[in-house]
């Protein structure tokens, strides 16, 4: 019994045709060995660079950052291994503008605690240097790299040199004159770089959690409006972190701890003492400090819009990512007030700067699902 022909086959052809899906790149024939293993190596350096973050703001807190006072990427990686050594070290520091105006009668054991604080940042920095290349290299020489990637991934690892290069340059500002501790400006470029960094690898998991294909397809669904006021708060949160890296650098946060007001009055009369009139801007705690509530304040208030307007997407998952993100920042400006009025002891000001990295993180994600939505049907499966 001959085989029935289909309507719409074309005349003359010998044999229905057959459906034939597009053959795929490396990118999407290998996602366990390409994208998923890369997604994986991501994860760890985002995990690393967080904790870089964390570690960092510890030892701002603490005072610490000043207490290494050469940049030997190589040999410092080894600390003091005899008391003749420990005692070299501390004499070094001891010759710093911290230790003469800050710390004079500071004893050696004292010093120990706070050059573990600056030893471990330092030796976070090269785990991160090396867990990163050992990665790439093995991606690039087993040619598992997708199509694409490998000029973002390699960025990656520059963007993490010129990172050690400016916290030296960083902690350098501390080291003469009659500064006892970094420049605030400096340490905010060092912290505005690492949460580059780290939003890049946000940024780079997420998509690598999906195939091309899949992103492709879903991005015919995007919400560009949705995903502009994300990118707002994104850049709005970015300026309130810098800021914060002021506030953090001059112990700003340590000098008004009243809420809402600043010493009883909603603008502080010290807020331009300083001359020239621009410096007030980077060393006026006064200043400085109400310009990161007021920031702060409208990075809230902005979430929360998006995070309303967020509930209007028609993905589930686009709107619950976007309800997280106003939570997060509804969390962080509370954490924020709380950790003022008890001017900023560690354990809360290490608890702000994490909630930086959840805030920021968050965003991103609720960013990106507005671009590639994950499609889910009536009854909620993908």
């Amino acid at each position: 019994m001959s085989q029935k022909r289909s309507i719409f086959e074309e005349v003359g052809s010998s044999q229905p045709q057959r459906q034939t899906s597009p053959a795929g790149g490396l990118i999407d024939t290998r996602p366990k060995g390409a994208r998923g293993a890369i997604r994986a190596w991501l994860i760890a350096l985002f995990v690393l660079v967080a904790a870089m973050i964390a570690v960092g703001g510890a030892t701002r807190l603490s005072d610490a950052g000043l207490s290494i006072t050469e940049w030997r990427p190589v040999t410092g990686a080894l600390p003091p291994g005899s008391e003749a050594a420990w005692q070299e070290e501390f004499t070094k520091y001891q010759a710093s503008p911290q230790a003469r105006l800050m710390n004079p009668n500071m004893s050696l054991a004292e010093f120990k605690g706070i050059y573990w604080w600056e030893w471990g940042h330092r030796q976070l920095g090269r785990v991160i240097g090396l867990v990163w290349a050992a990665g790439f290299l093995f991606f690039a020489l087993t040619r598992r790299i997708p199509p694409g990637w490998t000029g973002r991934l390699l960025g990656l690892g520059v963007l993490g040199g010129a990172q050690g290069a400016i916290g030296w340059w960083m902690v350098a500002s501390g080291l003469s004159g009659e500064m006892t501790s970094v420049a605030s400006y400096r340490l905010a470029v060092h912290l505005g770089l690492g949460f580059a960094i780290l939003g890049l690898i946000t940024w780079y998991a997420l998509a690598l959690s999906r195939s091309e294909a899949q992103l492709l397809q879903a991005r015919r669904l995007a919400e560009p409006r949705l995903f502009g006021l994300a990118t707002g708060v994104m850049h709005l949160a970015f300026v309130q972190i810098l800021l914060g890296a002021l506030v953090a650098g001059i112990d700003a946060g340590r000098s008004y701890i009243d809420w809402p007001f600043m010493a009883g009055a909603f603008f502080p009369s010290e807020a331009f003492d300083l001359t020239p009139l621009w410096t007030n801007f980077f060393e006026n705690p006064a200043l400085v400090q109400f310009i990161h509530r007021m920031v702060g304040y409208l990075v809230v208030a902005f979430a929360i819009f998006v995070a309303l307007r967020g509930r209007r997407s028609a993905q589930p998952v686009t709107q619950t990512a976007f309800a997280w993100m106003g939570a997060a920042a509804l969390m962080q400006v509370a954490l924020g007030i709380v950790t003022v009025m008890h001017a900023a002891p560690l354990g809360l000001g290490l608890a702000h700067q994490i909630g930086a990295i959840v805030l920021f993180v968050l965003i991103l994600r609720a960013r990106h699902y507005a671009r590639y939505p994950i499609i889910q049907s009536i009854r909620g499966s993908k």
